[in-house]
């Protein structure tokens, strides 16, 4: 399974937020030049963490994004739920028009394959990925 750019952003962020001193706000422009991505990219991505209640957008001078839960409050499964299409086939959408569905095993099995991979990631927090802080932090630009 390949995530998209979208998630692997936002967990991007989180990282960063989570390991920002003191909870200090942090820009878009900031993160983005942390990991040399696009900013255009983190603000859509810091949009949809928001909206998701991950973290708080802070306006005015001083202003930028905060974490709004405890890093250990954060499952992974569940944030790759709420920021991926998991539609891996035509067939696991509603009116899917496959000629060979009904009689096709392979449905099954990729659902199978996609629930151990989201159980797996159930199991962890964000707080399991921010453990090595120290290191990370000495990764960034």
């Amino acid at each position: 399974m390949q995530l998209t750019t979208h998630t692997d952003y936002a967990l991007r962020t989180l990282i960063c937020l989570s390991l920002q001193p003191d909870s200090a706000p942090m820009t878009v422009h900031e993160i983005a030049r942390r990991y040399d991505i696009s900013a255009n990219h983190v603000a859509k991505v810091a949009q949809t963490l928001t909206q998701l209640g991950y973290i708080n957008s802070l306006r005015g001078r001083g202003g930028g994004l905060v974490m709004a839960q405890a890093a250990d409050t954060i499952n992974l499964g569940t944030l790759v739920r709420e920021t991926e299409n998991l539609k891996l086939l035509e067939c696991f959408a509603e009116g899917s028009q496959c000629a060979i569905e009904p009689a096709c095993k392979l449905k099954n099995m990729f659902m199978q394959a996609q629930q151990a991979f989201l159980k797996v990631l159930d199991g962890y927090t964000l707080a399991d990925v921010i453990k090595n802080g120290g290191e990370l932090k000495v990764l960034w630009r």
